[in-house]
């Protein structure tokens, strides 16, 4: 139930002002048409409302959609994307069965900001054939195709073309810090058709006749041999959608008290809406993270704002079809330049910069990937650079400590009996994690021991230890007995059991007698051995020895 019916549907009308000029321009550079970015808005729109995660989400075309749509546009056409929008939809689905919503929270904040610089850069760079008023040039690199179009453009330059895209541009960008509530996008398009008609500006280019409708729904698109072949696409429009409408969601949360999405329904939701939109010709959709924040700061409380919009969008397709077809070209272009600029957020962008060197770093490669390669295959270069840096910054916590092994009562042992425990004694503390991405430098330290009889290893500081770790220890014990030298453990923790006693580590120690609790009865297991071998005179009556650590 909507709390605020009203507030809804006024949320709803204006999310659908701001909708429209981002649907047609997004349909365009598709690549399907103006009409399919309509189809997409009504169509996902509303279903994706109705059995989503989140009462504020508005889905729809989007400009990052776009972005990993142009190259299976140019590879197989009008009919493969409706297929992959279907094929995703499926995806969606069974990622939302499998409860996968809840991992979508472990992508770093850079990866997600330097993807979002890519695509804000991308969705620029594809509009400048637009603004330029030429024909979009052959291929699927953006850049390729941006330096062919300004080729074109400076053999016969179209003025026209460039003033009202950069006109809607200046109009929104300006007018969105003098007037933030004022939808300025649907007014700078408004305002260039108008000035196109008045002025019979012939070289601005219209977007051409639009059907008075939705078309029927259709399978006629499938072509059930390309299945195998438009898999790939498939996943990385899947996956995209997955992460941008999850992503839209906790924005959306992060503006509101009291709301809360459930990421798992979210993702059934888009799966839903994905499966209905290219029955209709449209795209496939995803949450759109701008219209949802319009959603949410024009007061929105329930899905009845996000289904209004759908419906105004609606009533344009069949109502207002002919004064749609108008709009030249070149001011959608306009609207999505100045879309990608305010999609940077320099702030943002600069806390991650200083925050570290690895954030940096994995923001700049990810969006370069973006640029330069795809989406999909920059989030998962993104992701894994982040995983190795994270990786190296953990295991350079891993420490290892040569421990001071002078008694606390020095009155209890002669000065000949303490040269001795110096001289034949060592012991480490070993802090932090035994894994497999420091295990190897543990045991270069380690295999350094000088010429003492006996190593003590304290394992109660060890945070967590893999398979490798334990096989390193294992080899090191075993090189230091080949030299002479005795190993004793102690405090080894419940969870490191199982790794030691999985590669015989655990048998090894057990079998010599040298696994203690405690660091004490380790120092007397120690003293036990020198004694026995000669070195340590046998004991009178002495007090135990007491290790002191140096902290």
């Amino acid at each position: 139930m909507a709390r605020n019916p009203r507030r809804d549907l006024l949320s709803g009308l204006t999310v659908a002002i701001v909708a429209l000029p981002l649907a047609l321009g997004f349909g365009v550079s598709s690549g399907l048409g103006a009409e399919a970015g309509l189809a997409t808005a009504v169509v996902a729109g509303a279903l994706a409302a109705l059995f989503g995660g989140s009462n504020l989400q508005v889905s729809g075309p989007t400009g990052a959609m776009t972005v990993v749509l142009v190259p299976i546009v140019a590879q197989y056409g009008p009919g493969g994307v409706l297929t992959v929008g279907l094929m995703a939809g499926v995806l969606l689905i069974v990622l939302a069965l499998l409860k996968a919503g809840q991992y979508m929270r472990y992508i770093p904040a850079p990866v997600v900001e330097g993807f979002t610089l890519g695509i804000a850069c991308v969705i620029g760079l594809q509009q400048i054939p637009g603004a330029l008023g030429v024909p979009k040039p052959e291929g699927d690199k953006v850049l390729v195709v941006t330096w062919r179009a300004i080729e074109e453009f400076t053999k016969a330059p179209n003025w026209t073309a460039v003033a009202l895209a950069a006109g809607v541009a200046a109009m929104m960008l300006l007018g969105a810090r003098w007037r933030p509530a004022v939808p300025f996008s649907i007014v700078a398009v408004i305002a260039a058709t108008v000035a196109a008609q008045l002025f019979h500006l012939d070289k601005a280019a219209p977007i051409g006749d639009l059907p008075s409708g939705l078309p029927a729904p259709s399978l006629g698109f499938l072509d059930l041999s390309a299945l195998g072949s438009l898999l790939a696409p498939a996943v990385a429009v899947a996956a995209l959608a997955a992460l941008e409408s999850l992503l839209s969601a906790t924005v959306a949360d992060g503006m509101t008290v009291g709301q809360k999405h459930d990421p798992d329904k979210e993702l059934f939701g888009q799966g839903i809406a994905n499966l209905a939109a290219p029955l209709f010709g449209g795209v496939p959709a995803t949450a759109a993270i701008a219209r949802t924040a319009v959603n949410v700061r024009t007061g929105a409380g329930s899905r009845l704002a996000a289904l209004t919009h759908a419906a105004v969008l609606a009533v344009i397709v069949f109502a207002a079809a002919p004064l749609v077809s108008r709009i030249p070209l070149a001011a959608l272009a306009g609207v999505l330049i100045a879309t990608a600029i305010r999609m940077v957020e320099v702030g943002a962008l600069r806390a991650m910069a200083r925050a570290t060197r690895s954030d940096a770093v994995v923001l700049v490669l990810t969006a370069a990937a973006t640029l330069a390669l795809d989406l999909v295959y920059a989030v998962i270069i993104g992701l894994v650079v982040a995983g190795a840096l994270a990786l190296r910054a953990v295991a350079r916590q891993a420490r290892i400590d040569e421990v001071d092994f002078r008694p606390d009562l020095p009155g209890e042992h002669s000065e000949e009996e303490h040269a001795l425990l110096a001289e034949h004694i060592v012991a480490y503390r070993i802090d932090g994690p035994l894994f497999f991405a420091g295990a190897h430098r543990f045991l270069l330290e380690l295999s350094e021991v000088g010429d003492v009889r006996v190593v003590i290893l304290r394992m109660s500081r060890v945070s967590t230890m893999d398979a490798t770790g334990a096989l390193v220890l294992k080899d090191a014990v075993e090189k230091l007995n080949r030299r002479g030298i005795a190993v004793m453990t102690s405090g080894i923790r419940p969870g490191q059991r199982q790794a030691l006693d999985s590669v015989g580590a655990l048998g090894l120690l057990q079998r010599q007698g040298r696994e203690y609790a405690s660091t004490p009865e380790a120092i007397a297991g120690a003293r036990a051995h020198l004694q026995k071998a000669g070195l340590l005179p046998a004991p009178g009556r002495i007090a135990p020895v007491i290790e002191k650590a140096s902290r």
